[in-house]
């Protein structure tokens, strides 16, 4: 049952986060595309890890977060978004110190 929620929840946050993208521009969408990914990867680790402890799965999702934030500065996620929509949506591409926070 918890990776049916977790898989529901993962659903769910792409969907807003199209939404947003499609819908919204500026600081707005940044940020509120910042945040949904967090959220998109505490499902993504729920529905791997469905027995994991809340604490545990939002710290992992914390971490695979700022470690995609952190590998910007190595220009690897540039140079693959540049060839990928697909690598844009998941690596980004430049790195921006407040989307730690969000």
């Amino acid at each position: 049952m918890a990776r049916a929620v977790a898989a529901v929840a993962a659903v769910g946050t792409v969907a807003a986060g199209l939404a947003v993208r499609a819908g919204a521009d500026g600081a707005l969408a940044k940020y509120a595309g910042s945040a949904l990914y967090a959220v998109l990867l505490c499902a993504l680790v729920a529905f791997c890890a469905p027995r994991a402890r809340p604490l545990v799965v939002a710290a992992t999702a914390l971490g695979l977060s700022w470690a995609v934030e952190f590998a910007q500065l190595t220009g690897v996620p540039a140079e693959l978004s540049a060839r990928s929509a697909a690598a844009r949506l998941v690596l980004g591409s430049t790195f921006n110190a407040p989307d730690l926070f969000w």
